[in-house]
C-alpha cells in the first residue's frame, strides 16, 4: 500500500514539474512577443518623430538665418537657399522691422469701382485691426500686401490688381467701368493713448479704366 502511496506520490511531482516547466516556457513566449511588439511600435513611432524633429530645426534655423541682422555673404547665401520655404510660408520678415526705425505710418488701401452707370461701390482690402483673431491669422499678410503696393515700383500690379476688385463687382446689367486705388496714411504717434485719432489722409496712386477682357 505505501509502494503504491509513493509511486502516485511520484507521479503527481512529475506533472507538477512538467506543468511548471510547460508554464515557464508560455510565459517566455508571452515576453518575447511583447518585446518584439515594442520594437516594432517603437519603430513605427520613430521615424514620425524624427521627421518632425527634424523639421522643428530646420524651421528654427530658417527663422534665424532669415532675421538675424547680419548681412555678411554666408548669410545671404543661405538665405537665398531658404528663401523659397519662407515665401511659402509667410513668415519673412527683415529685422529693420523692430529697429533703429520701427515704421512711424499707418496705412490701409481702398478700392473705388466706378459703373457704366455711374454707380459707385468701395472695396476695402483686409484691415487687421477690424478682424477676429482667426481671420487675422489668415490674412495677415495683407499687412505687407497694403504697405508695399503703392510703392512706384509695383506699378505694373496696379491695373492686374483694380481688375480683380472689378471683378468682384460685375454685373451684367451695370458692368464695372474704372477703378481708382486710394492709400489712406496717418501719423503713429509713440505714447499716445487713446484720445489721439488723426484723420488719415488719402492718396490716389492708380486711376484707370477697364477693357473688356479685365472682367472675364
Amino acid at each position: 500500500m505505501k509502494v503504491t502511496t509513493n509511486r502516485q506520490r511520484n507521479k503527481d511531482a512529475r506533472k507538477a514539474e512538467s506543468g511548471k516547466a510547460s508554464s515557464g516556457k508560455a510565459n517566455s513566449g508571452k515576453a518575447t512577443s511583447g518585446k518584439r511588439a515594442e520594437a516594432e511600435d517603437s519603430a513605427n513611432h520613430g521615424l514620425p518623430r524624427a521627421a518632425i524633429s527634424i523639421f522643428i530645426l530646420f524651421h528654427l534655423f530658417a527663422i534665424t538665418c532669415w532675421s538675424v541682422p547680419v548681412n555678411s555673404s554666408a548669410v545671404r547665401d543661405l538665405r537665398e537657399i531658404i528663401r523659397p520655404y519662407m515665401l511659402w510660408s509667410g513668415l519673412y520678415q527683415s529685422w529693420d522691422m523692430f529697429a533703429p526705425n520701427p515704421k512711424s505710418i499707418h496705412s490701409y488701401i481702398k478700392a473705388v469701382v466706378f459703373t457704366q452707370n455711374r454707380h459707385m461701390k468701395v472695396w476695402t482690402f483686409p484691415r487687421m485691426e477690424e478682424l477676429s483673431f482667426g481671420e487675422r491669422y489668415q490674412k495677415e499678410r495683407y499687412r505687407k500686401f497694403a504697405e508695399m503696393l503703392p510703392d512706384q515700383k509695383n506699378e505694373a500690379l496696379w491695373p492686374g490688381i483694380a481688375a480683380h476688385v472689378a471683378r468682384l463687382f460685375n454685373s451684367q446689367t451695370d458692368p464695372p467701368d474704372k477703378v481708382v486705388l486710394i492709400e489712406f496714411r496717418s501719423d503713429i504717434k509713440p505714447g499716445a493713448d487713446e484720445s489721439y485719432a488723426p484723420v488719415p489722409k488719402p492718396n490716389v496712386f492708380y486711376e484707370g479704366y477697364l477693357d473688356p477682357g479685365d472682367l472675364r
